[in-house]
């Protein structure tokens, strides 16, 4: 697209404006501009579960309301729902895709914060970008339910987990959470 702008001088100027930079900028502010206001931190589209900060990540793995309005920030911003806020003015259908997708993201950040603990292998979740997880959110929930993580080897808590068939696995590295917002807390 091209705009015409006159100078001082009377000579007719062309200027190029970038489209796509500009549809760029005001999509990552409509996605991340709530988060890098909540969190004082910046991210882009690429931005993965590994970028966060460990402040940032141990905020979103705290179950409660405070998490849940900040996924919505994100989920609704990804999908162009309008703004957290707006979240109880959703149609059910929307409304429940929202909460289907937040109780996802969480599980991948918590996931994450196991990970970084050295809990955990390598999770699906974590090849993907935040925009990724929100709108392949039904293809990745699938991917991750064929490979749910698994502990490490170096856990003390190995040889009892083996013992387990995959469902139970699953539920044993849940029942870990408390414990490991407490650990992660500590190394902040």
């Amino acid at each position: 697209m091209k705009k015409q702008t006159t100078p001082d001088n009377g000579f007719a100027m062309t200027k190029i404006i970038n489209l796509q930079s500009y549809r760029t900028i005001a999509l990552k502010k409509r996605i991340f501009g709530p988060w890098q206001k909540r969190f004082g931190e910046t991210y882009g589209l690429k931005t993965q579960l590994s970028d966060l900060s460990n402040n940032v990540l141990y905020c979103l793995a705290q179950p409660g309301e405070q998490s849940s309005f900040a996924y919505y920030e994100l989920i609704m911003g990804v999908l162009g729902f309008g703004t957290a806020p707006n979240f109880h003015y959703l149609h059910n259908e929307k409304k429940m895709l929202v909460v289907d997708i937040h109780l996802f993201l969480a599980d991948q950040v918590r996931f994450e914060m196991m990970w970084r603990l050295e809990w955990i292998k390598a999770f699906e979740g974590k090849k993907f970008s935040l925009i990724e997880l929100v709108k392949d959110f039904e293809k990745i929930r699938a991917k991750y339910r064929e490979k749910p993580p698994e502990l490490e080897e170096s856990n003390p808590d190995y040889h009892a987990y083996i013992q387990f068939t995959r469902e139970d696995k699953e539920v044993f590295i849940r029942r870990m959470l408390q414990k490991a917002l407490e650990t992660f807390k500590e190394r902040l």
